[in-house]
Protein backbone atom coordinates (compact mmCIF):
# COMPACT_ATOMS: atom_id res chain seq x y z
CA UNK A 1 0.00 0.00 0.00
CA UNK A 2 2.83 2.42 0.83
CA UNK A 3 4.49 1.72 -2.53
CA UNK A 4 1.19 2.45 -4.31
CA UNK A 5 0.74 5.76 -2.54
CA UNK A 6 4.33 6.71 -3.29
CA UNK A 7 3.85 5.88 -6.97
CA UNK A 8 0.72 8.01 -7.15
CA UNK A 9 2.45 10.90 -5.39
CA UNK A 10 5.45 10.64 -7.74
CA UNK A 11 3.14 10.64 -10.80
CA UNK A 12 1.26 13.67 -9.51
CA UNK A 13 4.46 15.60 -8.93
CA UNK A 14 5.82 14.63 -12.34
CA UNK A 15 2.67 15.68 -14.25
CA UNK A 16 2.77 19.36 -15.24
CA UNK A 17 -0.28 21.40 -14.23
CA UNK A 18 -2.88 22.18 -16.88
CA UNK A 19 -2.41 25.55 -18.48
CA UNK A 20 -5.27 28.04 -18.38
CA UNK A 21 -6.02 27.52 -22.07
CA UNK A 22 -6.12 23.75 -21.63
CA UNK A 23 -8.46 24.12 -18.67
CA UNK A 24 -10.78 26.37 -20.65
CA UNK A 25 -10.75 23.85 -23.50
CA UNK A 26 -11.57 21.01 -21.11
CA UNK A 27 -14.44 23.00 -19.65
CA UNK A 28 -15.73 23.77 -23.16
CA UNK A 29 -15.68 20.06 -24.08
CA UNK A 30 -17.50 19.17 -20.87
CA UNK A 31 -20.10 21.89 -21.48
CA UNK A 32 -20.65 20.71 -25.05
CA UNK A 33 -21.13 17.15 -23.86
CA UNK A 34 -23.75 18.29 -21.34
CA UNK A 35 -25.47 20.48 -23.96
CA UNK A 36 -25.52 17.80 -26.67
CA UNK A 37 -28.89 16.56 -25.47
CA UNK A 38 -32.43 17.81 -25.81
CA UNK A 39 -33.21 20.54 -23.27
CA UNK A 40 -36.85 20.96 -24.29
CA UNK A 41 -39.54 19.66 -26.61
CA UNK A 42 -40.99 22.70 -28.33
CA UNK A 43 -43.55 23.03 -31.09
CA UNK A 44 -45.06 20.06 -32.88
CA UNK A 45 -45.10 20.84 -36.61
CA UNK A 46 -47.17 19.39 -39.45
CA UNK A 47 -47.59 20.09 -43.15
CA UNK A 48 -50.98 21.34 -44.38
CA UNK A 49 -52.38 21.91 -47.85
CA UNK A 50 -54.51 25.01 -47.22
CA UNK A 51 -53.16 27.25 -44.48
CA UNK A 52 -56.23 29.44 -44.06
CA UNK A 53 -58.51 26.41 -43.81
CA UNK A 54 -56.27 24.74 -41.23
CA UNK A 55 -55.90 27.91 -39.15
CA UNK A 56 -59.70 28.28 -39.13
CA UNK A 57 -60.12 24.65 -38.02
CA UNK A 58 -57.62 24.74 -35.18
CA UNK A 59 -58.76 28.19 -34.03
CA UNK A 60 -62.54 27.79 -34.20
CA UNK A 61 -62.86 24.12 -33.27
CA UNK A 62 -59.95 23.48 -30.88
CA UNK A 63 -59.51 27.05 -29.59
CA UNK A 64 -55.85 27.53 -30.54
CA UNK A 65 -54.71 31.15 -30.83
CA UNK A 66 -52.58 32.39 -33.70
CA UNK A 67 -49.31 33.83 -32.40
CA UNK A 68 -47.11 33.94 -35.50
CA UNK A 69 -47.33 34.02 -39.30
CA UNK A 70 -44.18 34.21 -41.42
CA UNK A 71 -42.61 33.16 -44.70
CA UNK A 72 -39.50 30.97 -44.55
CA UNK A 73 -37.52 30.88 -47.79
CA UNK A 74 -33.96 30.80 -48.99
CA UNK A 75 -31.07 28.41 -49.39
CA UNK A 76 -30.76 27.75 -45.66
CA UNK A 77 -34.35 26.53 -45.33
CA UNK A 78 -33.99 24.51 -48.56
CA UNK A 79 -31.02 22.65 -47.11
CA UNK A 80 -32.57 22.35 -43.67
CA UNK A 81 -35.83 20.80 -44.89
CA UNK A 82 -34.35 18.89 -47.83
CA UNK A 83 -36.80 20.43 -50.31
CA UNK A 84 -34.96 22.48 -52.98
CA UNK A 85 -36.71 25.60 -54.20
CA UNK A 86 -39.07 25.61 -51.24
CA UNK A 87 -41.05 28.53 -49.93
CA UNK A 88 -42.92 27.83 -46.74
CA UNK A 89 -45.59 29.77 -44.88
CA UNK A 90 -45.38 28.98 -41.19
CA UNK A 91 -48.18 29.77 -38.74
CA UNK A 92 -47.69 29.16 -35.04
CA UNK A 93 -50.75 28.40 -32.93
CA UNK A 94 -50.79 28.30 -29.15
CA UNK A 95 -53.04 26.46 -26.73
CA UNK A 96 -52.19 27.28 -23.14
CA UNK A 97 -48.38 27.29 -23.18
CA UNK A 98 -48.05 24.69 -25.96
CA UNK A 99 -47.41 25.38 -29.63
CA UNK A 100 -48.54 23.76 -32.85
CA UNK A 101 -46.70 24.83 -36.00
CA UNK A 102 -48.48 24.60 -39.35
CA UNK A 103 -46.37 24.54 -42.52
CA UNK A 104 -47.81 25.22 -46.00
CA UNK A 105 -45.53 24.94 -49.01
CA UNK A 106 -45.90 27.26 -51.97
CA UNK A 107 -43.98 24.78 -54.10
CA UNK A 108 -43.21 22.15 -55.02
CA UNK A 109 -46.48 20.40 -54.03
CA UNK A 110 -46.31 17.34 -51.81
CA UNK A 111 -48.37 14.17 -51.80
CA UNK A 112 -51.70 13.79 -49.97
CA UNK A 113 -52.11 11.39 -47.08
CA UNK A 114 -53.07 7.83 -48.12
CA UNK A 115 -56.84 7.37 -48.02
CA UNK A 116 -56.45 3.99 -46.30
CA UNK A 117 -54.10 5.15 -43.53
CA UNK A 118 -54.54 3.28 -40.23
CA UNK A 119 -53.54 4.05 -36.66
CA UNK A 120 -50.90 1.30 -36.65
CA UNK A 121 -49.09 2.47 -39.81
CA UNK A 122 -45.62 3.58 -38.82
CA UNK A 123 -45.93 7.06 -40.30
CA UNK A 124 -48.71 7.69 -37.74
CA UNK A 125 -48.19 10.70 -35.49
CA UNK A 126 -50.69 12.79 -33.59
CA UNK A 127 -50.94 15.32 -30.79
CA UNK A 128 -52.98 14.63 -27.66
CA UNK A 129 -54.99 17.72 -26.77
CA UNK A 130 -56.17 17.77 -23.16
CA UNK A 131 -59.75 18.76 -22.42
CA UNK A 132 -61.41 19.55 -19.11
CA UNK A 133 -64.73 17.90 -20.04
CA UNK A 134 -64.82 15.12 -22.62
CA UNK A 135 -68.56 15.24 -23.23
CA UNK A 136 -68.51 18.98 -23.94
CA UNK A 137 -65.43 18.73 -26.15
CA UNK A 138 -66.92 15.82 -28.09
CA UNK A 139 -70.09 17.86 -28.63
CA UNK A 140 -67.96 20.65 -30.15
CA UNK A 141 -66.32 18.20 -32.54
CA UNK A 142 -69.69 16.73 -33.50
CA UNK A 143 -71.10 20.19 -34.17
CA UNK A 144 -68.23 20.88 -36.59
CA UNK A 145 -68.62 17.53 -38.36
CA UNK A 146 -65.09 16.25 -37.79
CA UNK A 147 -64.11 12.97 -39.42
CA UNK A 148 -64.00 10.25 -36.76
CA UNK A 149 -61.42 7.55 -36.19
CA UNK A 150 -62.99 6.31 -32.94
CA UNK A 151 -66.77 5.72 -33.02
CA UNK A 152 -67.13 7.75 -29.80
CA UNK A 153 -65.04 8.71 -26.73
CA UNK A 154 -63.62 5.65 -24.97
CA UNK A 155 -62.99 5.22 -21.24
CA UNK A 156 -59.98 3.01 -20.63
CA UNK A 157 -60.71 0.21 -18.13
CA UNK A 158 -59.86 0.37 -14.43
CA UNK A 159 -57.94 -2.93 -14.52
CA UNK A 160 -55.16 -1.00 -16.25
CA UNK A 161 -53.46 0.85 -13.36
CA UNK A 162 -51.63 3.37 -15.54
CA UNK A 163 -54.42 4.17 -18.00
CA UNK A 164 -57.64 3.32 -16.17
CA UNK A 165 -60.18 6.15 -16.14
CA UNK A 166 -58.60 8.10 -19.00
CA UNK A 167 -61.14 9.12 -21.65
CA UNK A 168 -59.96 9.60 -25.22
CA UNK A 169 -61.22 10.09 -28.77
CA UNK A 170 -59.40 9.98 -32.13
CA UNK A 171 -60.45 12.14 -35.10
CA UNK A 172 -58.91 13.89 -38.13
CA UNK A 173 -58.21 17.45 -39.22
CA UNK A 174 -59.03 18.77 -42.74
CA UNK A 175 -55.87 17.15 -44.20
CA UNK A 176 -56.58 13.82 -42.45
CA UNK A 177 -53.89 14.28 -39.80
CA UNK A 178 -54.94 12.15 -36.82
CA UNK A 179 -55.61 14.02 -33.58
CA UNK A 180 -56.69 13.01 -30.09
CA UNK A 181 -58.63 14.70 -27.33
CA UNK A 182 -57.95 13.25 -23.93
CA UNK A 183 -59.22 13.81 -20.39
CA UNK A 184 -57.27 12.67 -17.35
CA UNK A 185 -59.10 11.60 -14.20
CA UNK A 186 -57.95 13.01 -10.86
CA UNK A 187 -54.55 11.61 -9.91
CA UNK A 188 -53.37 10.88 -13.45
CA UNK A 189 -51.38 13.03 -15.84
CA UNK A 190 -49.70 16.33 -15.04
CA UNK A 191 -51.52 18.08 -12.16
CA UNK A 192 -51.78 21.20 -14.32
CA UNK A 193 -54.44 19.46 -16.41
CA UNK A 194 -56.75 19.50 -13.38
CA UNK A 195 -56.69 23.31 -13.30
CA UNK A 196 -59.04 24.17 -16.15
CA UNK A 197 -59.90 27.72 -15.00
CA UNK A 198 -63.00 27.73 -17.18
CA UNK A 199 -61.27 26.50 -20.35
CA UNK A 200 -62.42 23.47 -22.32
CA UNK A 201 -59.32 22.82 -24.49
CA UNK A 202 -56.23 23.13 -22.28
CA UNK A 203 -53.01 22.26 -24.13
CA UNK A 204 -50.88 19.54 -25.71
CA UNK A 205 -49.82 16.76 -23.36
CA UNK A 206 -47.76 14.77 -25.87
CA UNK A 207 -47.22 13.75 -29.44
CA UNK A 208 -47.61 10.03 -30.11
CA UNK A 209 -45.72 8.06 -32.76
CA UNK A 210 -46.08 4.47 -33.90
CA UNK A 211 -42.82 2.54 -33.59
CA UNK A 212 -41.78 -0.92 -34.72
CA UNK A 213 -39.51 -1.50 -31.72
CA UNK A 214 -39.65 0.31 -28.39
CA UNK A 215 -36.08 -0.74 -27.65
CA UNK A 216 -34.76 0.70 -30.91
CA UNK A 217 -36.68 3.93 -30.32
CA UNK A 218 -35.32 4.19 -26.78
CA UNK A 219 -31.80 3.99 -28.13
CA UNK A 220 -32.58 7.02 -30.30
CA UNK A 221 -34.71 9.21 -28.02
CA UNK A 222 -33.31 8.26 -24.61
CA UNK A 223 -29.71 7.25 -25.24
CA UNK A 224 -28.88 9.74 -28.02
CA UNK A 225 -31.26 12.66 -27.46
CA UNK A 226 -31.27 12.40 -23.68
CA UNK A 227 -35.00 12.15 -22.93
CA UNK A 228 -36.14 10.26 -19.84
CA UNK A 229 -38.82 7.59 -19.51
CA UNK A 230 -41.84 9.08 -17.72
CA UNK A 231 -44.26 6.15 -17.83
CA UNK A 232 -45.18 2.84 -19.41
CA UNK A 233 -48.39 0.92 -20.03
CA UNK A 234 -49.72 -2.13 -21.84
CA UNK A 235 -53.12 -1.27 -23.33
CA UNK A 236 -55.54 -3.72 -24.91
CA UNK A 237 -59.17 -4.71 -24.92
CA UNK A 238 -62.30 -3.55 -26.73
CA UNK A 239 -61.97 0.06 -25.58
CA UNK A 240 -58.47 0.35 -27.03
CA UNK A 241 -59.55 -1.35 -30.26
CA UNK A 242 -62.39 1.15 -30.67
CA UNK A 243 -60.19 4.12 -29.77
CA UNK A 244 -57.57 3.30 -32.42
CA UNK A 245 -60.03 1.65 -34.83
CA UNK A 246 -57.65 -1.31 -35.07
CA UNK A 247 -59.21 -4.72 -34.30
CA UNK A 248 -57.09 -6.77 -31.91
CA UNK A 249 -54.99 -3.74 -30.90
CA UNK A 250 -52.53 -4.50 -28.14
CA UNK A 251 -50.10 -1.64 -27.51
CA UNK A 252 -46.90 -1.27 -25.55
CA UNK A 253 -46.88 2.43 -24.65
CA UNK A 254 -43.81 4.29 -23.42
CA UNK A 255 -43.82 7.99 -22.57
CA UNK A 256 -40.65 10.08 -22.63
CA UNK A 257 -40.04 13.68 -21.62
CA UNK A 258 -37.41 16.38 -21.77
CA UNK A 259 -37.01 18.83 -18.86
CA UNK A 260 -39.79 20.97 -20.37
CA UNK A 261 -42.44 20.72 -23.08
CA UNK A 262 -44.86 18.04 -24.28
CA UNK A 263 -43.95 14.39 -24.05
CA UNK A 264 -43.14 11.97 -26.86
CA UNK A 265 -45.13 8.74 -26.63
CA UNK A 266 -44.21 5.48 -28.35
CA UNK A 267 -47.05 3.29 -29.58
CA UNK A 268 -45.70 -0.17 -30.34
CA UNK A 269 -48.39 -2.45 -31.70
CA UNK A 270 -47.61 -5.84 -30.20
CA UNK A 271 -50.59 -6.91 -32.28
CA UNK A 272 -51.54 -6.63 -35.04
CA UNK A 273 -48.11 -6.18 -36.56
CA UNK A 274 -49.31 -5.40 -40.06
CA UNK A 275 -48.77 -1.65 -39.89
CA UNK A 276 -46.98 -0.33 -42.98
CA UNK A 277 -43.59 1.39 -42.81
CA UNK A 278 -43.25 5.07 -43.61
CA UNK A 279 -42.57 5.78 -47.30
CA UNK A 280 -38.83 5.80 -47.84
CA UNK A 281 -39.12 8.90 -50.02
CA UNK A 282 -41.34 10.91 -47.64
CA UNK A 283 -40.46 14.62 -47.73
CA UNK A 284 -41.30 17.68 -45.67
CA UNK A 285 -43.94 18.92 -48.13
CA UNK A 286 -45.92 15.64 -48.06
CA UNK A 287 -49.12 15.78 -46.02
CA UNK A 288 -48.15 12.85 -43.80
CA UNK A 289 -45.15 14.87 -42.63
CA UNK A 290 -44.75 15.89 -38.99
CA UNK A 291 -41.73 17.38 -37.22
CA UNK A 292 -41.15 17.23 -33.49
CA UNK A 293 -39.09 20.34 -32.74
CA UNK A 294 -36.59 20.02 -29.90
CA UNK A 295 -34.05 22.47 -28.52
CA UNK A 296 -30.36 21.85 -27.81
CA UNK A 297 -27.67 24.31 -26.84
CA UNK A 298 -25.11 22.23 -28.73
CA UNK A 299 -26.60 20.98 -32.02
CA UNK A 300 -23.19 20.34 -33.65
CA UNK A 301 -21.98 17.65 -31.21
CA UNK A 302 -25.51 16.23 -31.07
CA UNK A 303 -25.55 15.91 -34.88
CA UNK A 304 -22.14 14.25 -34.74
CA UNK A 305 -23.35 11.80 -32.09
CA UNK A 306 -26.43 10.90 -34.11
CA UNK A 307 -24.43 10.47 -37.31
CA UNK A 308 -21.89 8.25 -35.57
CA UNK A 309 -24.77 6.10 -34.30
CA UNK A 310 -26.11 5.65 -37.84
CA UNK A 311 -29.11 7.99 -37.66
CA UNK A 312 -30.34 9.39 -40.99
CA UNK A 313 -29.96 13.14 -41.23
CA UNK A 314 -32.33 14.91 -43.63
CA UNK A 315 -30.21 18.06 -43.56
CA UNK A 316 -26.54 18.00 -44.62
CA UNK A 317 -25.39 18.51 -41.04
CA UNK A 318 -26.19 21.58 -38.96
CA UNK A 319 -27.55 24.32 -41.25
CA UNK A 320 -27.54 28.05 -40.58
CA UNK A 321 -30.66 29.90 -41.79
CA UNK A 322 -30.66 33.39 -43.24
CA UNK A 323 -32.95 34.90 -40.61
CA UNK A 324 -34.25 34.11 -37.16
CA UNK A 325 -37.92 34.49 -37.99
CA UNK A 326 -38.76 31.02 -36.62
CA UNK A 327 -36.89 31.47 -33.35
CA UNK A 328 -33.56 29.81 -34.23
CA UNK A 329 -30.49 30.50 -36.31
CA UNK A 330 -29.23 26.97 -36.96
CA UNK A 331 -30.46 23.43 -36.76
CA UNK A 332 -30.95 20.14 -38.57
CA UNK A 333 -33.55 17.47 -39.31
CA UNK A 334 -32.99 13.81 -38.47
CA UNK A 335 -35.13 10.69 -38.81
CA UNK A 336 -35.74 8.27 -35.97
CA UNK A 337 -35.60 4.49 -36.60
CA UNK A 338 -39.13 4.52 -38.09
CA UNK A 339 -38.69 7.62 -40.22
CA UNK A 340 -40.38 10.15 -37.93
CA UNK A 341 -38.64 13.52 -38.22
CA UNK A 342 -37.09 15.40 -35.33
CA UNK A 343 -35.97 18.98 -35.91
CA UNK A 344 -33.15 20.01 -33.60
CA UNK A 345 -32.71 23.75 -33.19
CA UNK A 346 -30.45 26.11 -31.28
CA UNK A 347 -32.94 28.72 -30.00
CA UNK A 348 -32.21 32.42 -30.46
Amino acid sequence: MKLTRLAVLTLALATPPLRAQQMRSARAVAHAARGAVVAAVGAIALTVSDMDRSVAFYSSVLRFQKVGDTIAAGEGYDRLQGVPGSRMRVVRLRLGVDTLQLMAWAGPPGRPAPADARSNDRWFQHVAIIVSDMDSAYAVLQAHGVRRVSPAPQRLPDWNPNAGGIRAFYFRDPDDHPLEILQFPAGKGDPKWQRAEGRLFLGIDHTAIVVASTDASLRFYRDLLGLRIAGTSLNYGPEQERLNNVPGARLRITSLRAPTGPGIEFLEYVSPRDGRPAPADERANDLVHWQTIVASSAPEPLAARLTAAGARLVSPGVVRVEDRALGFDRGFLVRDPDGHVVQVIAPN
